[in-house]
């Protein structure tokens, strides 16, 4: 059964043997469609609208055809046979037989999320063969999985973050179908999948748009990839909520991940951001739908709950104030995005553990890190690392490579037993140590440039390590670097391997058991940060019943404010003396 809902960018099957077809081309006098080679004149509208309809079955190829011939992709196409330069593929959505079909998503309080790069998740870097390692992330806990970008882009390897057809998924890793059976079979399992999605920016190769719709973008408003996107223009605003409803609705995606909305401006009221959560919400009232945001102006407002409990706008941002903390802890790294937590890094950790935001050192504007809005752990996503943390150091080192081994156990522990949301990145569940490095296939100058600006990046991530310098650095056009950066599952069978992933299996078990009905059960809780010397961060949560976290960090023996309840993880019983270090103790205090 074909979607009655008619789209306003891109085609749309119609009926078995009919579609129709639109674009929007402001600065063209005429445009055609190409249907199988043959042209078919489009009929001009108000607005920059062309549309026609034409007698065509999924599977059949077309382009458009500018007024000086120039043929061009859709840019809301749905499939692209031969990558970001061939032809559109029609596809019926409707023809996938789902086997979950009955599936609503989970609870968000239930959410413990693994972020994977499709291309690197499996030696075939493809969505079927993500599908066949879904029941082991299943079997160590991970109820969600976030995959990064997948939009088309040119090339054959990327993170995903240069996309420029934002509807299609990338030729590479299989077809509409493929990524919808990849969704199926983690339905099946009982895990959740997020889409992360690029809505601030196109890639710089291969996009066309500023041909026929300069409009599209404005020049006056520079992002750090280009002109910014003109969402004031109903039909560009139309372009990417409908491209949200369309993974939401046509692939089942449990909810999507925006990337750098920081970058996404708009003069127009209501805000983009909160027409396309409001739409999403109105939408899916059925399902659970979850939208996260990265934000780097740290926007309360944005993951605020109203006064009844219920979301305001999105779910869940991305706390980058609780790895930058830890990270500086565990490293001592003081450059580029840590220099900021450097000075005090433990109240910095402290304060992304309850009020989800740090505001440390900076020459930033207190209203940056502190605006209006109230904002339950929950709301907040934290990560010990992901793949800006990890592909973005200048050698790709994971955490695992840095840091103590008993130190990282007792941040992972705090990771997964505080209220907030817990990331993983793909392999850290059984302590992968195999770099997770940058990669593109650009070609000529902009893959020069691309290479000369990896140490610049590399400064923000810790810098370039003592005796290293650029010509050290992995080429991230060398298809020996995407090689170099998938997974390499034996870790996960050695010994090594199957003792962490148990130790993740344990703490995602004692989660979902005492912390996800704790969550689920109040929506704002009340909390106490105990003052505690450096090393130390003792925190109590209050659902009604009350989570009590003790974490020792340091290398000795140290005092702690005393445990009350019940201990649910932690092998030492606290009577306010003191904890072993590194350690961590955690238990749930019935009122």
């Amino acid at each position: 059964m074909h979607s009655r809902v008619r789209k306003t960018w891109g085609a749309d099957l119609t009926s078995g043997d009919d579609a129709h077809f639109r674009l929007w081309a402001p600065d063209e006098r005429a445009v055609r469609l190409i249907l199988n080679g043959a042209p078919h004149a489009m009929r001009a509208l108000d607005g920059g609208w062309f549309e026609v309809s034409a007698r065509a079955r999924a599977g059949d190829r077309y382009w458009f055809e500018l007024s000086d011939g120039t043929r061009i992709a859709d840019p809301a196409s749905r499939a692209q046979a031969e990558g970001a330069s061939g032809p559109s593929v029609l596809v019926d959505h409707s023809a996938y037989e789902w086997k979950a079909a009955s599936w609503r998503g989970r609870p968000w309080e239930e959410a413990i999320i693994l972020e994977l790069h499709v291309g690197c998740f499996t030696p075939e870097g493809t969505f079927r063969a993500a599908a066949r390692r879904l029941p082991h992330l299943a079997e160590a806990g991970i109820t969600a999985i976030e995959i990064m970008p997948v939009a088309e882009f040119p090339g054959s390897r990327g993170w995903g973050y240069d996309g420029v057809l934002p509807y299609a998924p990338h030729h590479a890793y299989g077809t509409p179908d493929d990524l919808k059976a990849l969704i199926d079979a983690a339905h099946g399992l009982d895990v959740m999948v997020l889409l992360d999605v690029v809505y601030n920016h196109f890639g710089p190769e291969g996009n066309s748009l500023p041909r026929y719709a300069s409009r599209f973008f404005n020049g006056d408003r520079p992002t750090p990839w280009g002109a910014s996107i003109a969402f004031e223009e109903p039909a560009v605003r139309r372009f990417f909520i409908e491209n949200a409803l369309h993974w939401l609705r046509d692939f089942r995606f449990d909810g999507l991940r925006l990337d750098a909305t920081d970058q996404i401006r708009d003069t127009s009221e209501p805000h983009f951001l909160a027409a396309l959560a409001r739409e999403v919400r109105e939408t899916f009232v059925d399902r659970s739908i979850h939208l996260v945001i990265e934000d780097a102006t740290r926007r309360r407002n944005l993951v605020r709950r109203n006064g009844d409990g219920l979301i305001a706008h999105f779910t869940a941002g991305w706390n980058d104030d609780f790895h930058h903390g830890l990270h500086v802890v565990a490293t001592g790294e003081a450059r580029g995005f840590y220099r900021p937590f450097a000075k005090r890094p433990w109240q910095a950790t402290r304060e992304a553990m309850t009020e989800g935001f740090a505001a440390g050192e900076t020459t930033e504007k207190p209203a940056a890190h502190r605006p209006e809005g109230t904002v339950p752990p929950q709301a907040r996503v934290s990560f010990l690392q992901n793949h800006d943390q990890i592909g973005n150091r200048a050698f790709g080192e994971r955490l695992v490579s840095l840091a103590r081994n008993d130190q990282l156990r007792v941040m992972t522990a705090m990771l997964m037993l505080s209220p907030q949301i817990p990331l993983l990145f793909m392999g850290e569940e059984y302590g992968e140590t195999q770099p997770f490095l940058f990669f593109a296939d650009f070609r000529g100058d902009l893959g020069e440039t691309i290479r000369r600006g990896r140490q610049g990046e590399a400064e923000n991530f810790g810098g370039m390590p003592r005796g290293k310098t650029a010509d050290d650095l992995p080429d991230p056009l060398d298809p020996r670097t995407f090689a170099a950066s998938k997974l390499r599952w034996e870790r996960a069978e050695s010994e090594a391997g199957r003792k962490h992933l148990a130790f993740i299996r344990q703490l995602a078990d004692i989660r979902q058991r005492h912390i996800a009905p704790l969550m689920g059960q109040c929506d704002l809780p009340s909390f106490e940060v105990y003052p505690a010397r450096d090393g130390i961060v003792a925190i109590d949560w209050s659902f009604g019943p009350v989570l009590e976290l003790r974490a020792n960090l340091s290398a000795e023996r140290q005092s702690v404010p005393p445990i009350h309840g019940e201990p649910i993880f932690g092998g030492e019983t606290l009577d306010g003396s003191e904890l072993s270090g590194p350690g961590i103790v955690a238990a749930v205090r019935h009122n």
